[in-house]
């Protein structure tokens, strides 16, 4: 079995940055991609970022150039760097992690802009 547990998350005034971690912890060794969606209200959850064991990234197109995914393999954490905020950032993250067997998601941590 595999956990994910997420923190970092917070509120933040328009223009600020978080960092947001994601720690796996149990059988994650076989987890080949890790990443983070989000999920505003009323809307559907959304991928943000996902960086794969080799270290290949994709992004949502309105967070490139501002936020940045990082991976450290040998702790089994994710990071994600976000800088320059927006109030459509805000959102519920959420962790996830992808192993040829099962996908796996974190509890959720929420991440609030204010204009």
């Amino acid at each position: 079995q595999v956990q994910l547990v997420e923190s970092g998350g917070g509120l933040v005034q328009a223009g600020g940055s978080l960092r947001l971690s994601c720690a796996a912890s149990g059988n994650a060794f076989n987890i080949n991609r890790m990443g983070w969606y989000r999920q505003a209200p009323g809307k559907q959850r959304e991928m943000v970022a996902v960086i794969a064991s080799g270290g290949t990234t994709n992004y949502l197109d309105s967070v490139k150039g501002r936020f940045t995914i990082e991976r450290d393999i040998a702790k089994n954490t994710v990071y994600l760097q976000m800088n320059n905020l927006k109030p459509g950032d805000t959102a519920v993250y959420y962790c996830y992690g992808w192993s040829p067997a099962s996908d796996y998601w974190g509890q959720g941590t929420q991440v609030t802009v204010s204009s």
